[in-house]
């Protein structure tokens, strides 16, 4: 079995760590200082956020040397320190591979608007205006307005699916592939132990940019032009053959707008390209998608629409792929938050959902605080923010369509990116132990109740169950193989499925309610069932306590 299926992940987002040097921004050598930290929580996996040279417009992920470290971050030895910290401890490191686009301070893009004719010119996509002197098309970027800029010096526009700072590599051009496939090599040739590929289904794009029609935006997210196009599995395949099949890697790629089918695609053990995806369907429950800013919204969900939409997920790449378990990350907001309760049940619910992640089928991610509990911070001021994306939709929402200051903060305090990156908690002190100079953001104001050293003095903690998580997963091979089945399809607050291997059933039961109730009566317990983790101390089979979860091992039943 890939080592990868049977891994714990945990990600890192390395400004918001741990500061060594009272800049106020984390750095390498926090990492490395808290590696018996996340060695003793139990992960298997770092994966860091980009640590490469940049302007940070992105927050690292607007390249501008592929080959060098972040200044703020540290030095080349730091990073070789880190991964031989991590390695001496078991765990292994994955890197974020960002190639979809540059920084446009990278040498490539400096060179490519040097002249029409510069041998880089084709490393970046160009088109010249239209007819009305406007960009080339309609198509906008992620972070709002059009996905072209016109750059004045040579009259053309360039493409940038994401801030016009971040200019999209032309993966159609071969020397873009070589010197992208090169430069993995160095990485992995150093020591990494493989990727997170940062919106890797975005590479292909529709060579003749047609608008898009129907848009209820002037620039509209052209998703059905970039996203899984024409040429993009050529590009992966041409990736396998020339590094991926050279080394023994976890490579997982973040692949929105890709369905089950898609995916098998991606990850088929022996036709695919990468061990695993992310996938979104469950990012987007919440989102209206009619909105002309739907990543900002909130709608109601129901239990039914995240059962039957994970369901899908667990029964059809079952055997035929591998996925990736997450409900938090450096991009959305925290999962306690999101999808549990961060008030009186915060604790109960952040255990609830990591039970979720840690007994389907697939890898499970932990983001840096998840196993703290840590909740979404409501800044009052705009300028407490960060985040590019953040800062943008807030010039819109107020200043071009006019919303309210406080509708729009309400929007900000559920769904900014920011919400994840608030500097990590280590104690109590000032700055949570995170700086001894000024944070690059503020902490979220709950640090003293919500911090790691509380959470490991604190026997009942979040913290602890994690670490009871892992090694149950470690010990229960139905969690990793096991088929999955679904119990109770129509129950409105309790998700309730069975993860069978051999003679082993792993029945999970997970109650997403606020609100007690009764014990399902068609969910009957058999006399063998063995109480394997719950995040209540005591086990009543007649009610159900708000968000509990419980899983239990029991023999199959044999069939007749």
């Amino acid at each position: 079995m890939s080592w990868w299926k049977q891994s714990v992940v945990y990600q890192i987002y390395p400004r918001s760590f741990k500061d060594t040097t009272g800049d106020g921004v984390g750095d390498l050598r926090g990492i490395t200082e808290q590696l018996d930290y996340i060695a003793r929580l139990g992960p298997d996996v770092l994966w860091l956020c980009p640590v490469y040279a940049s302007p940070n417009v992105d927050n690292g992920y607007d390249i501008s040397d592929y080959r060098a470290i972040m200044p703020e971050f540290g030095t080349m030895d730091d990073f070789r320190a880190l991964l031989d910290g991590a390695h001496a401890r078991g765990l292994r490191v994955i890197m974020d591979l960002v190639v979809n686009h540059t920084s446009d301070q990278h040498e490539w893009f400096q060179q490519a608007r040097r002249s029409t004719d510069n041998p880089y010119r084709e490393f970046y996509i160009w088109r010249p205006p239209a007819a009305d002197g406007g960009p080339p098309s309609n198509w906008g970027s992620h972070f709002g307005g059009s996905a072209w800029t016109l750059d004045e010096g040579t009259g053309e526009y360039y493409l940038h699916l994401f801030a016009a700072e971040q200019p999209d590599l032309n993966w159609a051009h071969p020397p873009v592939r070589e010197a992208v496939f090169d430069m993995m090599r160095f990485w992995l040739d150093l020591g990494v132990d493989g990727f997170r590929m940062d919106t890797i289904n975005m590479l292909s794009k529709n060579p003749d940019f047609p608008d898009v029609t129907g848009a209820h935006t002037p620039y509209p997210i052209a998703e059905e032009h970039f996203l899984n196009g024409p040429d993009l599995h050529r590009y992966l395949q041409d990736m396998k053959r020339e590094v991926l099949s050279h080394y023994d890697l976890l490579t997982v790629g973040e692949t929105p707008g890709v369905d089950p089918t898609q995916a098998t695609e991606f990850t088929h053990p022996e036709r695919g390209t990468l061990s695993m995806i992310f996938q979104f369907d469950h990012m987007r429950l919440d989102t209206d998608r009619t909105h002309w800013a739907p990543r900002w919204t909130s709608r109601p969900w129901t239990l039914t629409e995240l059962r039957d939409l994970l369901g899908r997920w667990q029964h059809e790449l079952y055997g035929k792929g591998w996925n990736s378990l997450y409900l938090s990350n450096h991009d959305v907001p925290r999962m306690v938050s999101r999808f549990g309760n961060d008030g009186p049940y915060r604790v109960q619910s952040a255990k609830m959902l990591a039970t979720l992640l840690f007994t389907l089928q697939g890898t499970p991610y932990i983001y840096q605080g998840d196993e703290l509990g840590m909740t979404n911070v409501h800044f009052d001021a705009i300028d407490d923010y960060r985040d590019v994306d953040t800062l943008n939709f807030y010039r819109e929402a107020r200043f071009e369509r006019h919303l309210g200051e406080a509708e729009v903060m309400a929007m900000i305090w559920r769904k900014s990116r920011d919400n994840a990156r608030t500097p990590f908690p280590w104690n109590a002190s000032a700055n949570g132990g995170f700086t001894t100079g000024v944070p690059w953001m503020p902490l979220n104001p709950n640090y003293p109740q919500i911090n790691a050293e509380q959470a490991q003095h604190d026997p009942q903690s979040v913290y602890w169950y994690y670490r009871t998580l892992i090694r149950l997963r470690r010990e229960q091979a139905a969690l990793v193989d096991g088929r999955y089945g679904v119990l109770l399809n129509s129950h409105p607050a309790v998700y309730a499925y069975t993860r069978t291997l051999g003679d082993t059933d792993i029945l999970t039961v997970l109650h997403f309610s606020d609100e007690p109730g009764t014990w399902p009566s068609d969910l009957p317990l058999r006399g063998d069932a063995h109480l394997l983790i719950s995040n209540y101390d005591t086990d009543a089979t007649d009610i159900i306590r708000p968000f509990e979860a419980r899983v239990y091992r029991q023999r199959t039943i044999p069939a007749p």
